[in-house]
Formats: structure tokens, C-alpha cells, sequence
């Protein structure tokens, strides 16, 4: 019974301070963005909404499979980066990237290499400015083949395998 006075006294000490927690937690803030969001104000980045539905102008499309890129050193692979994109459209019909995937992808693919024999991805690969020069050379790329509808590309997922 010594032992287990010890063990009770101390359940009961993190149960009550768990019930109390509960019990006077605040009460959660609604700020206004969130407010605006539930009641059908989202606004887009690039100027305003749909009037008539009250959604943003812009629709999201994943590219059908990842990207993959070597990584050359010295004239052999040392490693493979893997990358997944979503173009963020705003004015471009979805069907019309689906026609033009191909180009598309030629294009991407061609502004990875580079950015992988500049150095791109070497060393701390996801520092911000190193994402989002490529970020950027992506955006271009797609506005080149889609048309200036494209608002930007989104890098989902990054992946390096060392080989």
C-alpha cells in the first residue's frame, strides 16, 4: 500500500490538472479572415472574386506525375531529385493543360536540368531562395506555353535520393 499511495496521488494530480485545463481554457478567437472565409469571401491574390459564386478566380491542377531529375557530379549521378507540381490557374481551362501537357512537361523538365547543373540542387536544396528561383523559372515556364492565365506553379513535393 506505501508504493502505491505515491502513484495514486500522482495519477490524481495529472487528471485533475487536466480536468482544470479543460475547464478554463478560453474560448477559441474567430478572426476575420476566418469569418470571411465561411461566409464566402475568399479573395483571390491577383484581384477579387467571382461575384456571382463568391469563389476565388483561380482553380488548382496537379500534374499527372512527378518530375524526375538527376544530379550530376564530376559526369556521373550522385543523386535523384523527385518532384510533384500544381499549376495554379487563374482565366486557363484545365482541358487546355491537358492538351498542352506534353510541351509542358519538355519545358519543366528543361528548367530542372538547368537548375540542377547550376547547383540548384546541391546543398540545402530547400532554402527559400533556392525554391524560389525555381519557383519562379517554372512560372515562366509554364506562362510561355500556357499563356499569362498561369498565376503560378506550386512545387508540392521535393525529393532527394543520393545514389
Amino acid at each position: 500500500m506505501a508504493k502505491l499511495l505515491p502513484v495514486l496521488i500522482v495519477l490524481f494530480g495529472v487528471l485533475g490538472g487536466f480536468g482544470a485545463g479543460m475547464l478554463l481554457r478560453p474560448a477559441p478567437e474567430s478572426t476575420d479572415a476566418a469569418e470571411a472565409f465561411e461566409d464566402g469571401e475568399a479573395i483571390s491574390a491577383w484581384g477579387g472574386m467571382d461575384g456571382a459564386t463568391g469563389r476565388a478566380e483561380t482553380e488548382i491542377i496537379r500534374m499527372s506525375d512527378h518530375f524526375a531529375v538527376p544530379v550530376l557530379e564530376g559526369g556521373s549521378v550522385r543523386a535523384l531529385m523527385v518532384v510533384n507540381l500544381s499549376l495554379e490557374l487563374a482565366g486557363v481551362e484545365g482541358e487546355l493543360v491537358a492538351a498542352r501537357e506534353p510541351r509542358l512537361r519538355d519545358r519543366f523538365l528543361q528548367v530542372m536540368f538547368d537548375h540542377a547543373n547550376a547547383g540548384g540542387f546541391a546543398g540545402v536544396f530547400t532554402a527559400n531562395d533556392a525554391l524560389t528561383t525555381l519557383r519562379t523559372a517554372l512560372t515562366e515556364a509554364a506562362r510561355e506555353v500556357l499563356g499569362p492565365g498561369v498565376a503560378e506553379v506550386l512545387i508540392t513535393d521535393i525529393y532527394r535520393r543520393d545514389v
